[in-house]
């Protein structure tokens, strides 16, 4: 199949492998943070890591849309469901993330609210459209990659005169966040998480382009590479970054050539820029509040704003007491961490949002098992 089956060729990952030993200089120790929850979780599902040798290790990002929105977020469009008659849509991985006092939005369905899961915006109009009587709310998340279907709903309901229609809009940016991680005492101070270099994310640098990451690399000097989700995309990229790494450059660099490039999607770009603002600043789960990191809907379509529409106010809901999703999210921690991993917190009684996301750093331990024998190693040590 074109662009799969040559980017899993076993040869070729051998090749990589040894290609990789050969260039890791053995007194250096290379630490590389894949933001984007897609290469966390082939890593683990092709044993990317096993591939390595053992000074070149990943770092687990908060590359996962659903993982780093904040419980309070969750609390507010629970609350919107709750309202007499309304209709909250939401895409699938968001029903059961943990809300404040043991909720969730398909808990809040189960007690008769009225939550209904889309497959994408065009769902959530034609259930505005066939409920005129009823207020319509579309829970908007992710990142870069799902803003501009957002941005299209909105006009297409202005154009349609949808009045019971809005969206709750929680869309974050990439760059802020990669920003605010490479900034954060944990990386600059403490050194308690040492990233020497980024994979750079593959669906979100279509729409945006590998430009905007031209700062992090010349003002931190870390160099991004961006990478495909295939097996041999995220070891290429590895070379790439140790290559750069041993020659003292910190630039970046595009192996994803197929779909990106450096200017991106304009016509995405100039339709988002069109319906969307920044805020001044957000809550993300795990990294605290992140200036200018998230989205808003301008003034000029204010009317399908559901935050402006139902007064929306600031909740404090807090994670589960023991729950490391905050610490993984910025790389501090690993799932194997946390207290609650595989004991109480598993896939069918999930605590934290990395364990519910399809993207989850704790959902890919989990689903392919290499928990297991990390917990056997240090048992042996032990």
């Amino acid at each position: 199949m074109k662009f799969v089956d040559e980017f899993r060729d076993k040869d070729l990952a051998k090749r990589l492998s040894s290609a990789v030993a050969a260039e890791a200089d053995p007194s250096k120790q290379y630490n590389f943070m894949e933001f984007c929850g897609g290469h966390t979780h082939a890593i683990f599902r092709y044993g990317v890591q096993d591939l390595m040798p053992d000074n070149v290790k990943f770092v687990h990002g908060p590359g996962c849309p659903v993982c780093v929105l904040p419980i309070p977020r969750i609390d507010n469009a629970i609350e919107l469901a709750e309202r007499d008659g309304a209709i909250v849509c939401s895409y699938g991985d968001m029903m059961r993330v943990p809300a404040s006092k043991k909720r969730s939005l398909l808990k809040a369905k189960a007690s008769g609210a009225d939550i209904r899961m889309v497959y994408s915006t065009q769902d959530a109009l034609r259930i505005a459209h066939d409920n005129p009587d009823r207020e319509v709310v579309f829970f908007a998340i992710g990142f870069e990659t799902t803003t501009p279907p957002t941005a299209v709903a909105i006009k297409v309901a202005e154009k349609q005169g949808l009045k019971n229609f809005s969206v709750f809009c929680n869309h974050v940016l990439t760059p802020a966040a990669i920003q605010h991680i490479l900034q954060s005492p944990e990386v600059r101070d403490i050194g308690t998480v040492s990233i020497d270099g980024f994979l750079g994310p593959s669906h979100v640098s279509s729409i945006i382009g590998s430009e905007p990451y031209e700062y992090f690399a010349e003002e931190f000097q870390k160099p991004v590479v961006i990478t495909g989700f295939e097996p041999l995309d995220v070891m290429q990229a590895t070379l790439m970054l140790i290559r750069q790494i041993n020659a003292g450059r910190y630039e970046v660099e595009n192996e994803y050539t197929r779909v990106v490039t450096r200017e991106g999607n304009c016509k995405a770009q100039d339709l988002v820029a069109e319906v969307f603002e920044l805020r001044r600043s957000f809550e993300w789960r795990g990294l605290g509040d992140v200036p200018y990191s998230a989205l808003r809907i301008r003034d000029a379509f204010s009317e399908f704003d559901a935050e402006k529409r139902f007064a929306v106010q600031a909740g404090n809901g807090r994670d589960v007491k023991g729950c490391e999703c905050p610490a993984i999210l910025r790389g501090a921690k690993k799932p194997t961490d946390c207290k609650l991993f595989g004991t109480v917190c598993t896939p069918d009684n999930p605590q934290g949002s990395c364990m519910v996301s399809s993207e989850g750093s704790c959902a890919a331990y989990w689903s392919y098992g290499r928990f297991r024998t990390e917990k056997e190693s240090r048992a042996k040590v032990a």
